[in-house]
């Protein structure tokens, strides 16, 4: 054999172990582990912001505490000194009462800030336990799955190992230089050779002019100008 016979009969092997490569990354389990996985990363980073959003609410929560007791103290102050010094007239009269509203206002403001705060606490903390009890189905899914595809996936390793050995053994037979040529072609395009069929290419059915055709014909080497696939007879 030639070492053009050489790398078809290694390229038959190889597809094999290409084939096998594909079923293994495109195995359903492992697609749905895969999903999974970004699912149960989805939930863990909503969760992550959920957390920050009620610290951040508990936070504010007790700053608006500290204003309003700052603020009951300024009213109660505010009592004190008009119940000792009553208003001399009807514009300081108006004047307490102003302060006073303003006070009890700013107060006013505080609590329906307060209760919306807790009510979004409590809206996200509820969300926090739907999350939690939802990441717990998904991660039991998702061991069962992976326990699926381990046994799959060993199975699939087996072949592929044996399949690789019978491609090492025939890698030794064939030059450093064609093989070189193979595994660039190969970047390209895949299977990297093809058979000349009725004058044409195999691999794109690119019809050849009659100098490549010769060229072909009396064994050198020639690659499909459309496909850039090495041609053999």
């Amino acid at each position: 054999m030639n070492q053009f016979e050489l790398l078809w009969d290694y390229q038959q092997a190889d597809v094999e172990v290409d084939k096998v490569k594909k079923d293994i990354a495109r195995s359903p389990q492992r697609l749905k582990l895969l999903k999974l996985r970004d699912n149960i990363k989805e939930q863990q980073n909503f969760l992550k912001t959920l957390e920050s959003e009620v610290i951040a609410m508990l936070d504010r929560i007790d700053v608006l505490q500290d204003a309003i007791g700052i603020h009951e103290d300024q009213l109660k102050q505010l009592q004190t000194k008009v119940q000792e010094q009553p208003p001399a007239n009807s514009q300081q009269a108006r004047e307490y009462v102003q302060e006073t509203q303003k006070i009890i206002n700013s107060l006013g403001d505080f609590d329906q800030e307060t209760r919306r705060i807790r009510k979004d606490a409590a809206d996200r903390d509820k969300k926090q336990r739907d999350i939690k009890r939802l990441a717990v189905k998904i991660k039991t899914e998702f061991d069962t799955i992976r326990d699926e595809y381990n046994m799959e996936f060993e199975q699939k390793s087996e072949e592929l190992r044996r399949l690789q050995s019978i491609v090492d053994e025939k890698a030794k037979a064939i030059d450093k230089e064609a093989m070189d040529e193979y595994n660039a072609v190969k970047q390209h395009s895949v299977p990297p050779m093809a058979k000349l069929v009725n004058d044409r290419c195999g691999g794109c059915n690119m019809s050849f002019p009659s100098s490549v055709l010769h060229a072909i014909k009396s064994g050198k080497k020639v690659e499909c100008e459309t496909c850039g696939r090495m041609i053999i007879l």
